[in-house]
């Protein structure tokens, strides 16, 4: 929606039944497969999903090869693999059982000096490859030139494999099954059938230029309507302003996408000094206000469903009910799970409660919410959030960096919190408090909270009442400790 010549990569795990699944994808439009084993895989992930993710690779690339080249579907994408490659013998392997692309994940990441300790998630990394703490970066041993050096011997190794074949590119070897040729010198291998691995399927397309790429287009859309507006461009063009209020329906997914694409292709992620104001009605699709850059705020009247504000890099998002709603706000639902999911930046304000995984990988963004549900602030790594009402459980799992302020009035929160990296501690410091009491602010102005109306009216006795999360990174900053509170800082925050 972003981008609409950009390449989209659809991953699929190798399991049986995976060549009619890549059929589907290929028919869809999609530009790469990338076929994944069950080897390899993140040092952070737990054993259950190391152990039971999919089959070998080998088996699902042939097969999503072999039914897309019986179904005449082979010719419009690009088949990768993945799953453990570790030296030039892989990349032969998978070309023969016909892929064009390879993904080195683990092994590259050893090229760097991973020592693979398992431990990304806990933010203790010993070399400093998978940390933010500084002196744990500090020793991270490995330089580009490391990584370069891998692959060059990786080619070199692909290179000799083909001259002694006899050919003289990859193109030539690519799903030239007939080449391999199964081992039966071992005894323990021996009674295996891997005829299928090697049934060779000549392709049939009559097309002479193979893996052609075009826009994608999932029909009209919201964003192309905004886009036909000369005003608007306009505005995009001159760095000026624009306003406008658009009805909206649950069909119309990633609103705000392709006008950010727009403006962040001029500007980039921020750097837009004009103002694009969106005002939308009614009950929006997935993703509103996805990737949304810098310059651009948008107002929806209603409700909207999930991924709200993914990958938002700046700009402003407000949720509100309509006017004469009959439910109370601060204990209904408006937005839906795994909203600011890794956004860079921006802010969102939502006179209502979030579902599931509210936050989750957050790097940079604000955001107050009435209420949260299970694994807020999951994997957060930066930005604040504040929720002023109940949460679910598993708060803060994996939580790196960034702070997180929750209203706790039935004094049950402290059993939700995952304390296996964040420790949750009442607000000591005064930069804490005017951080936690701007945002609310914010809040009533965006969105005319009646929650939020109420803390303010009565901050001294609902202060007591909130929780601040903290993680290791930000333990030392003045929102947190009191004496490290900055007299200059403290100043600038209350004005």
């Amino acid at each position: 929606m972003i981008n609409p010549s950009a390449k989209v990569s659809v991953k699929l795990v190798a399991e049986a039944g995976i060549g009619t699944v890549a059929s589907g994808v290929a028919k869809a439009g999609a530009d790469v497969i990338q076929v994944s084993g069950h080897d390899g895989g993140t040092g952070a992930s737990p054993i259950s999903s190391i152990k039971h993710a999919g089959g070998p690779w080998e088996m699902g690339l042939t097969e999503s090869h072999t039914t897309l080249t019986m179904n005449h579907l082979r010719d419009r994408v690009v088949l990768r693999a993945d799953g453990g490659f570790k030296s030039g013998q892989d990349v032969m392997m998978a070309a023969l059982m016909g892929a064009d692309e390879y993904g080195f994940g683990t092994v590259a990441m050893i090229a760097t000096g991973c020592i693979m300790a398992r431990i990304c998630h806990t933010n203790n990394c010993p070399v400093g490859v998978a940390s933010q703490r500084e002196e744990l970066r500090a020793r991270m041993p490995g330089v580009p030139g490391d990584v370069v050096n891998f692959f060059i011997d990786v080619a070199n190794e692909v290179r000799g494999s083909l001259a002694a074949l006899g050919y003289t590119s990859m193109d030539e070897i690519i799903g030239r099954s007939d080449l391999l040729k199964q081992d039966v010198d071992l005894t323990k291998t021996n009674e295996l059938d891997l005829s299928f691995l090697t049934a060779f399927v000549p392709e049939k397309s009559t097309s002479t230029q193979r893996r052609t790429q075009e826009a994608h287009s999932n029909g009209p859309c919201v964003d192309d309507e905004l886009l036909a507006n000369k005003d608007l461009m306009k505005a995009i063009e001159e760095e000026g302003t624009f306003a406008i209020t658009l009805p909206v329906n649950n069909v119309d997914r990633s609103i705000a996408a392709r006008v950010s694409g727009q403006v962040a292709k001029r500007y980039g992620n921020r750097g837009f000094a004009g103002a694009i104001n969106l005002t939308f009605e009614g009950s929006a699709g997935q993703s509103f206000g996805v990737f949304m850059c810098g310059g651009i705020n948008i107002k929806l009247i209603g409700e909207a469903n999930d991924y709200v504000g993914k990958g938002i890099a700046g700009g402003e998002i407000v949720i509100v009910p309509p006017p004469g709603a009959s439910f109370d706000p601060s204990v209904s639902c408006i937005l839906g799970n795994t909203c600011l999911y890794g956004a860079t930046g921006g802010r969102l304000h939502a006179n209502g409660t979030a579902g599931e995984r509210f936050a989750v990988r957050n790097s940079a963004a604000e955001a107050v919410v009435e209420g949260a549900g299970d694994h807020c602030c999951e994997y957060m790594t930066g930005g604040v959030v504040v929720v002023l009402g109940e949460a679910g459980r598993n708060i803060g799992a994996g939580m790196t960096g960034g702070l997180a302020y929750f209203l706790d009035e039935e004094d049950t929160f402290l059993k939700k919190v995952n304390g296996e990296i964040v420790r949750a501690q009442r607000i000591q410091s005064k930069v804490g408090e005017q951080q936690l009491k701007s945002l609310i602010k914010d809040h009533l102005e965006k969105t005319g909270s009646a929650r939020a109306k109420q803390i303010l009216g009565k901050w001294d006795e609902y202060l007591p009442k909130f929780w601040q999360v903290v993680p290791p990174s930000e333990k030392n900053t003045p929102e947190v400790e009191p004496e490290q509170t900055e007299p200059a800082k403290l100043e600038a925050v209350a004005k």
